[in-house]
């Protein structure tokens, strides 16, 4: 059993069992990624019928994102994991949705500020990205996805909107791992810095 967690646009969490999804739950909402995240978990546990004590490992999407949101997945992964003492692995979000489509695909992800965060693949495998770039500057590979692509339909016409599903996160850590990739770190992909940070001003 894992529990896989993604706050990178929308707030979602579901437990999986090797291709199964047990249960899932997502919200999309601007703010309040805190609030949300812990009560999804418990009663998607619930709907699943499990408890800590199944979950054998932690997937969590690393970005990029808005920096509160990911901040919150990802502390709430990193701590369950040490509280359930299994391994967590960090994935770039926007690969969930590349590897669901499976083909030549950019993945789109709104940045604000007039921008996008973007990653092409083929064949479900990211090769190029993850970048934050201006709309009109993104070079698109095959077709477009995600919530981020209808922002902008001038720059991306015939765009299919989505959000990355955490099933397909660990899909993704799955795949890596029998390929014999054994590092999944969990730093946040903020790609830019915070609209609002420390240290001394320029």
């Amino acid at each position: 059993m894992i529990l896989a967690l993604d706050t990178s646009g929308a707030v979602s969490a579901c437990v999986v069992d090797g291709d199964a999804v047990l249960a899932s739950s997502t919200e999309f909402v601007p703010r309040g990624h805190a609030e949300l995240l812990a009560s999804m978990i418990g009663s998607t546990m619930a709907d699943a019928g499990v408890s800590g004590g199944d979950i054998v490992a932690v997937v969590v999407g690393t970005g990029p994102g808005p920096f509160t949101g990911l901040r919150v997945g990802l502390m709430t992964a990193r701590t369950l994991a040490l509280t359930w003492d299994v391994p967590v692995y960090g994935v770039c979000s926007l690969d969930a949705l590349g590897a669901a489509h499976g083909g030549d695909v950019t993945v789109v992800a709104d940045a604000r500020r007039k921008e996008v965060y973007w990653a092409a693949y083929a064949g479900g495998v990211r090769v190029d990205g993850p970048q934050v770039s201006a709309p009109g500057d993104v070079p698109v590979r095959g077709e477009v996805v995600g919530r981020g692509a209808l922002v902008y339909p001038d720059a991306f016409p015939g765009a299919i909107g989505g959000d990355p599903h955490p099933a397909w996160l660990a899909r993704v850590v799955a795949m890596q791992r029998s390929q014999g990739q054994v590092e999944f770190g969990t730093e946040p992909l903020y790609l830019r810095r915070p609209d609002v940070h420390g240290g001394p001003r320029q």
